[in-house]
């Protein structure tokens, strides 16, 4: 990340890794020959894998991403959680000086590693099941792998990938209000609450989790 000063930096693994888990699409970015290679892959995190952690997923056979991992390429995933428009009416000090303009509140996290393609049915397998397992966790009657017929899913496996990526370095910023004064960060978290939808309250709890002491 070029840009990050240290009030917006966070490096706590464990906040990391959930926000991860809970906006599993990530902007996936790959440099190939001067190239950037851009995709957008729901990955898995394999968090007791590696020194810090794996990233799986699989992209469409017929992606040429994948034909450039045999060099060595290095990527980057990237994972957008809560965001929000910050309105400089929140901040009481406007009021006071009128010294405040908009703002865009976000949290994001930047896997960097090595990726590396596989099409060993067994271990495709595996990955979709567990996807699958995941994301249909929720649903009132969970599809599973083995709902479809057998050679179905055979000829789906074939027509993918699998990804894995060997995270070499995690990237944490979380832009929620740390630069304004407590008062200011007050306002943020009511005028969010106000708007009452799920992304503004997912940042209003962002905004209120740094603002306890």
């Amino acid at each position: 990340m070029t840009y990050l000063p240290p009030h917006f930096e966070e490096t706590d693994t464990a906040t990391l890794h959930a926000l991860v888990g809970a906006y599993p699409l990530a902007t996936w970015v790959v440099l190939h020959q001067g190239e950037l290679l851009v995709n957008h892959i729901p990955f898995l995190l394999d968090a007791q894998r590696g020194e810090h952690g794996t990233l799986v997923g699989h992209v469409a056979r017929a992606n040429p991403v994948w034909q450039a991992l045999g060099e060595g390429a290095s990527s980057v995933a990237v994972f957008t959680g809560a965001q929000a428009y910050v309105s400089p009416s929140w901040y009481p000090g406007k009021l006071v000086h009128g010294k405040a303009v908009p703002t865009w509140n976000y949290a994001t996290v930047h896997a960097h590693g090595v990726p590396q393609a596989f099409d060993d049915r067994v271990r495709l397998l595996d990955l979709v099941t567990r996807l699958t397992q995941v994301h249909e966790a929720s649903q009132a009657q969970p599809w599973q792998v083995l709902d479809a017929p057998a050679d179905y899913i055979d000829s789906m496996l074939k027509a993918i990938v699998g990804i894995e990526i060997p995270v070499r370095r995690w990237v944490g910023k979380w832009k929620v209000s740390q630069n304004r004064p407590i008062a200011d960060r007050q306002g943020v978290v009511a005028g969010l609450s106000a708007q009452g939808t799920a992304a503004a309250l997912q940042m209003a709890a962002l905004v209120q989790q740094k603002t306890k002491p």
